[in-house]
């Protein structure tokens, strides 16, 4: 007789700290409770979380790396965690002393800061001979024009230790720098970035093409390639992420100039174990290495990546983070991708949110709302990522036909304002 004790065995214990919005993280959490049982670090009493996980504990902070080992260590002494697991841009740092103190996979503190630091990422890649845009570090806007001199314009600013674009702005001349400089130092997280620049802003080479972000897991140093999604950016001169459309069979992912540049970076990195979202350019000249992410992509990349291919990102992501071998066959090739929608005037008051059921195509696979009644948004560059107010997933067999039903769910979109 099988007893409730060796049933749990079966199932690695699995540390996963914070949980993000729910809207946007709620299909890893249940995914991986099917397999692993989860042990929640929080900064409160989780809510929805509870129907997929065997434990939490609440703790002051998710941000105090030291803090949460000490605690993580406490806590796994009668039922010792196999695995870490994080994919909170801002908490991936903290999340490594965690792994570190434990003895886990997934990278100390010293090779998630080079990967979190987009100025530690362009030195290490640089001192590999890594194809990316030459880039310098710099603190003064008399620093950013005469690095933007070196480099030639058009140039592009970007804040160190940001994501989701904050920040980022490309500027055509001297006059665009010093117009868009105050933009991009002062650009805010919505949390503590949790390292100090000295440099805390790049100037950076401009590489056109198309860009395009690649979900990997990574095991005993071993890279493999799970999703390419096709970046729809908008808002120039702002680099604002407005959708993603993933191909199952993308060429892409087999393509060796990407993959070889792909596997280049990590070992660069020093990155061995976990899973990462890569970002690059693909040039005339190649692909250029963008930046690179300790975590699952956001913007439920890994979700249209799952729809596309099959290969469940849950299961991926905490097999990696315990030492066991992923499934990563894919199986049968679809299309999915992803659309935000953004209210038309700045200092909008969103009174409500939704979608005319009856306008939707058939293609459709989930709309959702993203703002509260009451909520205060602007576009880009005000509200870059934050100004948000619902997104729309198609599936679809190509991806003219998925690009074609997000653009039909747009005008299914209704938007109430003060």
């Amino acid at each position: 007789m099988t007893t409730q004790r060796e049933r749990a065995a079966e199932r690695p214990h699995l540390l996963v700290i914070a949980t993000g919005w729910q809207v946007y993280r709620e299909y890893l959490l249940r995914s991986i409770s099917r397999r692993f049982r989860i042990h929640l670090f929080h900064v409160a009493e989780p809510t929805w979380e509870k129907a997929y996980i065997a434990g939490w504990t609440v703790v002051p902070s998710t941000i105090d790396g030291p803090a949460m080992a000490a605690e993580a260590v406490r806590v796994s002494e009668p039922d010792p965690f196999e695995g870490v697991l994080c994919w909170d841009e801002a908490r991936i740092l903290p999340a490594s002393y965690v792994t570190e103190a434990l003895g886990l996979r997934g990278g100390g503190p010293e090779v998630i800061a080079r990967v979190r630091d987009k100025g530690q990422t362009r030195a290490a890649l640089d001192a590999a001979g890594v194809a990316q845009p030459r880039s310098f570090p710099v603190t003064t806007l008399d620093e950013a024009l005469e690095a933007a001199d070196r480099i030639g314009y058009p140039v592009v600013l970007k804040p160190r230790g940001l994501a989701a674009s904050l920040g980022v702005v490309r500027v055509k001349d001297a006059g665009e720098l010093r117009d868009g400089f105050g933009f991009a130092v002062e650009a805010k997280a919505p949390d503590p970035v949790g390292l100090d620049f000295a440099t805390p802003l790049l100037v950076e080479e401009f590489v056109s093409g198309e860009e395009v972000s690649v979900d990997a897991v990574v095991r005993d140093g071993r890279v493999t390639a799970l999703y390419v999604a096709r970046k729809v950016l908008g808002y120039p001169p702002y680099s604002e992420e407005i959708g993603h459309v993933v191909a199952g069979d993308d060429p892409l992912l087999r393509d060796p100039a990407l993959l070889t540049a792909l596997r280049d970076t990590h070992t660069a990195l020093g990155f061995l174990d976990g899973w990462t979202h890569s970002e690059f350019m693909l040039t005339a000249d190649g692909p250029r290495l963008i930046e690179v992410n300790g975590r699952l992509g956001g913007d439920m990349v890994p979700y249209l990546g799952w729809l596309a291919t099959g290969i469940d990102p849950g299961q991926v992501a905490a097999a990696a983070a315990c030492g066991l071998a992923p499934d990563v066959e894919p199986g049968p090739s679809r299309v999915a991708g992803i659309r935000f929608f953004y209210p038309a005037k700045e200092n909008t008051t969103i009174q409500a949110v939704g979608f005319d059921q009856a306008r939707l195509p058939a293609a459709t696979d989930q709309v959702s709302p993203m703002v509260l009644p009451g909520t205060v948004v602007s576009p880009p560059p005000t509200g870059i990522v934050l100004g948000r107010i619902a997104f729309a997933t198609a599936v679809a067999d190509s991806a003219e036909e998925c690009r074609e039903a997000l653009r039909t769910a747009e005008t299914a979109l209704v938007v109430e304002t003060a």
